[in-house]
């Protein structure tokens, strides 16, 4: 890129693999940074996770371009993307990956720039055109922050920005200087931010930008590191202040207090994708910043990314839905003890880990103390992000629910992965979301682990599941043939009942089901499902069965309308 004529910027394939080097990069000095970066975790929340927010952030914006040089490579040799194809494409996969208040933000970041690099009326130089997208970069970052706070990566990147555009020369020399000014920026940090300063480190979201940053030196440079090579800088941690990297545990006294001084924090990070409107949009940034601290929204065109801290995780998801479609849904439990619970460094005795199929269900699940992984119809989490789910519950014995028969393999290899890492985890294979609600009840973190996941398992077991879902084409089902937009009811995973209705199809399901004995049945209402289907459902269990006590939950999941249990 530096060498390719100016008027080229945009069509030049060059440019493109500078963006695709710049990713590849940045992610391998995050990867090799991570541990560091977590350790100096103390703002907004002291919960150790920022490095590894980081890297799964950039991680997917790299494989968001790869996608596009791949789908690129499948139309021929001659065809490659272009600078704003992959521009564009990092944007996006930021969006859609990014994790915590810092990865949100660096995924704005990264959209400002790819607006100015993917304009029409973009400059043709090159060292302008990288001018023009640290600053909108930063501005869109500012966009995206309620109550932007000084001495944090907002800062750091606004001296990034404020270098470039007073350097001139090629687009290698504005980026060294955008870099250098970073560094001298992150390291000046602790005398900002109190809490930073009484730890003795410097902003953890600051040192991850300057990697980016360092990293698009590097690329643009056209002679970037070996991979995994180190690059000759102390680290930056302990090198940008005098003090030292605190230990596991040691950063209580540093944890920073809301502007009342009350020492509470909100016991819930809350994060998901939202596709709304922008009017609905600056709608839900009025109604989370009253309800919570730390809150970020950022996109645009239609697909938002939403982080709040909140004590109440449900009026946070709720007021999602009010705005648009929320999706991707995880909810974060800091501790166990509540909101007003100190919050260490020091692991948690033991956590529970569920994947949940809808909003309902998530703050459901968090509202019980478990770390929640929230999916969508045809999206199942990949073992990466079970094992992320799995650091973030941060605790040393972890009880993990797929609640999917699919997931079966995905939990294992998550599971074997944290067991390297020194977590004890016990998998449970819950095949249904209600079954995972049966073991959630049962838990119990006082009683001895082996205890506490038989209990947990026998619970699951004891609990026969059924789903109701609609046909999608004409097929061939064990209960006959089920012609499109017919009702399936479907117990342990068999289509048994075929009907024309939902609540006429679910009590055939719920007659077949407590044939054969039960005590609890629990309703699942899925996505627009409306209330008089399960007011219908409890009085028909009434009925016909006195002794069976009903329970509902609106759980809005996409993938089924009704899901059911049997205790």
């Amino acid at each position: 890129m530096p060498d390719s004529p100016p008027d080229s910027v945009r069509g030049c394939p060059q440019a493109a693999e500078v963006v695709r080097t710049w990713c590849a990069l940045a992610l391998d000095a995050l990867g090799r940074a991570r541990e560091e970066i977590d350790a100096i975790n103390v703002y907004p929340v002291a919960d150790g996770d920022t490095g590894t927010n980081l890297y799964l952030t950039v991680e997917s914006a790299a494989r968001a371009v790869e996608a596009v040089f791949d789908g690129h490579a499948t139309a021929g040799p001659a065809s490659h993307p272009t600078l704003p194809d992959a521009a564009r494409a990092m944007a996006h996969g930021a969006l859609i990956g990014a994790r915590g208040n810092s990865g949100t933000i660096l995924a704005q970041l990264l959209r400002g720039m790819a607006e100015v690099l993917t304009a029409p009326t973009a400059p043709s130089d090159h060292a302008e055109l990288l001018r023009q997208g640290l600053r909108r970069a930063v501005a869109s970052a500012y966009e995206g922050v309620a109550r932007p706070v000084e001495g944090t990566v907002l800062t750091v990147a606004t001296a990034a920005s404020e270098a470039a555009s007073r350097t001139p020369g090629d687009v290698a020399t504005v980026a060294r200087a955008a870099d250098e000014a970073a560094r001298t920026a992150l390291a000046v940090t602790p005398g900002q931010l109190d809490v930073l300063g009484r730890a003795g480190v410097v902003d953890a979201g600051g040192l991850g930008l300057v990697e980016v940053l360092g990293a698009l030196a590097r690329a643009l440079s056209g002679a970037p590191a070996a991979k995994g090579a180190p690059d000759g800088r102390a680290p930056r941690a302990r090198q940008a202040t005098t003090g030292t990297v605190p230990e596991p545990g040691a950063t209580e006294a540093c944890r920073p207090e809301p502007a009342g001084g009350t020492g509470t924090t909100p016991a819930f990070e809350v994060i998901y994708l939202l596709e709304a409107g922008d009017a609905a949009v600056a709608r839900l940034r009025t109604r989370l910043d009253a309800l919570g601290d730390s809150l970020v929204v950022v996109g645009g065109d239609g697909l938002w990314n939403v982080h709040v801290h909140v004590d109440d995780a449900g009026a946070a998801v709720e007021a999602g839905v009010d705005a648009g479609r929320p999706h991707r849904i995880r909810i974060t439990h800091f501790g166990s003890g509540g909101a007003t619970a100190p919050r260490t460094r020091e692991p948690a005795q033991r956590a529970v880990v569920a994947v949940v199929p809808g909003e309902g269900l998530a703050g459901l699940c968090a509202e019980a103390g478990a770390t929640v992984v929230a999916t969508r119809p045809g999206e199942p989490p990949a073992s990466g992000e079970l094992l992320e789910a799995i650091r973030r519950a941060h605790a040393r014995e972890v009880v993990l629910l797929p609640n999917d028969p699919e997931l079966r393999h995905t939990a294992a290899a998550a599971a074997e992965q944290a067991r390297a890492e020194g977590v004890r985890v016990a998998l449970i294979p819950t095949r249904a979301a209600v079954q995972g609600i049966a073991a959630l009840a049962v838990h119990e973190p006082g009683r001895r682990f082996d205890e506490d996941v038989v209990a947990m398992t026998s619970a699951a077991g004891a609990t026969r599941y059924a789903e109701l879902a609609v046909a999608e084409r004409q097929s061939w089902t064990m209960a006959g043939v089920c012609q499109a937009g017919d009702v399936l009811g479907l117990i342990d995973g068999d289509v048994a009942v075929i009907g024309a209705e939902l609540a006429a199809t679910a009590e055939t399901v719920l007659d077949r089901m407590l044939a054969a004995g039960g005590e609890m049945v629990t309703l699942v209402l899925g996505a627009g499902v409306p209330g008089a289907v399960a007011d219908r459902l409890e009085r028909y269990v009434r009925d016909g069965h006195l002794a069976v006590d009903t329970v509902v939950y609106r759980g809005g999941q996409q993938s089924a309308p009704l899901l059911i249990g049997i205790e």
